[in-house]
């Protein structure tokens, strides 16, 4: 599917920041931001969690001001956060024409430029040709039926009547994805577009940005979406002197230089780190040969002493001289991701579901056993049932027909698809309590790599979408159960803690089973046996 922009359109379409820092509440989020983004660009950021990715859009779209920095945009932006504008009383059809509005606005201004060059009132005809100009740029009379198509191909309600209060969380978002990608905009602003798509919506997406003519930045966790779309890669992650880095070449040649800039960086730090511990062991030693030969040996003369203590004393100084000089200039590289030491329990069935069925959300029964170490995957479409599945697997939804049977003792944990943490406790605060309802020692959290020390004092209110998923992944965690259920565990998480925890949980002796749409997390799990729905 070819784009719809006009020429004239896409040539005029940029962003561009140069320098952006920005910061909150004193703590500084963006720092040096530099990006460039002309018509057929379509640029990742990428970064931890709490790196500034959502915030990096947000003041691309003009709703942040920067600190420092210049940002300029041109063209029409079409934008898909993580919240949506509409209430959950407003209808699908409000959403179509708030997303559609640029589209909307341009069919008016023709019909108004038409009805002034029927009236033959002056300058008519220039606002007439103006106004066609515009309309035809973004061919805004098949706008409809391009959001049409994208609501068919992302399985998205299209009944315009429909209250969004009535869809679920993923039907909302696919709805405005579908409107995003038919109104024409030049220039597309996306933050996790790839939540909540199936298969089948999955591709679309990915053909239409590949096809789009004009700008598009986007967020994701979704390693083979920037594989598929990528031509350059904004990493927000520390590094070695603190700057964001910008990758040309897509994303597999990002992660090839990111590696082999890891690896430097953690070679030059190690260095600093030994040459510091060695000036320090060099004086040591000096200190105590200045008090060794301080208390000279019997039947030695005072002499002796004297002779030697300056020359010591010298060396003592120079080597304190020289530790005091050395700095490590070089900052410690971020953590990795440290999955805990989790159960095995043998022989027995861990976990047995037979014939289970839920109204309304799984139809078909399934039957499955779990032994330690076992793996599953669980694929199907949107609405198949594999959420329900693993809450009635976990405990937290009964069956509406069969039975679910755990062996005595077994801890069952899930994962859920989001998050659903709220209140005024620190996170550090909540994981000490899950240990201590645990009552066995746990990894500390700071062990995990899953959280900074600024997150982890902070409220959990106050974290970000991505920090509150590490959070949840945690707490599941702390309990170190035999058997772990993840519910796209992929979602809201960088690509480099996926593949840490792709690499841990191929290795655990607990019990694994995955509910993903992640095209990269299957191709990596490929191995596992599948259960489609």
């Amino acid at each position: 599917m070819s784009s719809h922009l006009s020429p004239a359109l896409v040539r005029t379409a940029h962003v561009r920041v140069s320098g952006v820092h920005l910061s909150f509440g004193g703590r500084p989020v963006l720092a040096g931001v530099d990006l460039v983004a002309a018509a057929g660009d379509r640029v990742a950021i990428v970064g931890e969690n709490g790196r500034g990715k959502t915030t990096l859009l947000r003041v691309l779209t003009g709703d942040l001001p920067v600190d420092h920095g210049e940002v300029h945009r041109a063209g029409s932006v079409g934008v898909a956060d993580q919240q949506l504008p509409l209430g959950p009383a407003d209808t699908v059809g409000a959403l179509v024409d708030l997303e559609l509005a640029t589209v909307r606005c341009a069919l008016a201004s023709l019909e108004n430029a038409a009805d002034a060059l029927t009236d033959g009132r002056p300058g008519a005809a220039d606002a007439y040709a103006a106004a066609l100009a515009e309309a035809e740029a973004l061919d805004a009379w098949d706008a409809d039926r391009r959001v049409e198509v994208s609501l068919a191909a992302l399985n998205a309600v299209d009944d315009r009547t429909r209250p969004l209060g009535t869809l679920s969380v993923g039907q909302r978002h696919r709805v405005r994805l579908a409107c995003l990608l038919g109104a024409g905009h030049p220039v597309l602003l996306l933050d996790e577009p790839t939540n909540h798509l199936d298969a089948g919506g999955l591709d679309h997406l990915t053909e239409r940005l590949r096809a789009h003519r004009g700008v598009v930045v986007l967020v994701s966790h979704d390693r083979a979406l920037l594989a598929d779309v990528a031509t350059a890669v904004v990493d927000l992650d520390p590094s070695s002197d603190g700057r964001p880095r910008v990758y040309g070449g897509g994303y597999t040649a990002y992660v090839e230089a990111r590696r082999a800039e890891r690896a430097r960086w953690e070679a030059l730090h190690a260095e600093q780190v030994a040459e510091q511990q060695r000036l320090a062991d060099d004086l040591s030693a000096a200190q105590n040969r200045l008090r060794d030969n301080w208390r000279p040996a019997k039947g030695h003369g005072k002499h002796t002493r004297a002779t030697r203590a300056p020359g010591l004393v010298r060396a003592v100084h120079r080597r304190q001289e020289e530790l005091g000089a050395h700095v490590v200039t070089i900052p410690p590289p971020p953590t990795r991701f440290a999955m805990p030491e989790l159960p095995e329990h043998r022989g027995a069935t861990l976990l047995e579901a037979t014939a289970v069925t839920v109204a309304e959300r799984l139809a078909r029964p399934v039957d499955l056993a779990l032994d330690s170490g076992d793996r599953l995957v669980v694929t199907g479409p949107n609405g198949a049932g594999k959420s329900t599945l693993l809450a009635v697997l976990a405990g937290d939804l009964e069956p509406g027909t069969g039975a679910v049977t755990r062996a005595r003792s077994v801890r069952v944990r899930r994962l859920g698809q989001e998050s659903d943490l709220a209140g005024h406790r620190t996170a550090a605060e909540l994981y000490d309590e899950q240990l201590h309802r645990s009552g066995a020692p746990r990894p500390r959290l700071d062990e995990l790599g899953l959280l900074d020390g600024y997150d982890r004092n902070r409220s959990v209110a106050e974290l970000s979408v991505g920090a509150r998923r590490r959070l949840d992944l945690a707490l599941v965690l702390a309990t170190r159960p035999h058997v772990l259920l993840l519910d796209e565990p992929t979602n809201h998480l960088s690509a480099a803690l996926v593949d840490e925890l792709t690499a841990a949980l191929d290795s655990t002796p607990a019990a694994v089973v995955i509910a993903t749409h992640d095209r990269q997390l299957l191709h990596d799990t490929k191995s596992w046996p599948h259960l489609a729905l």
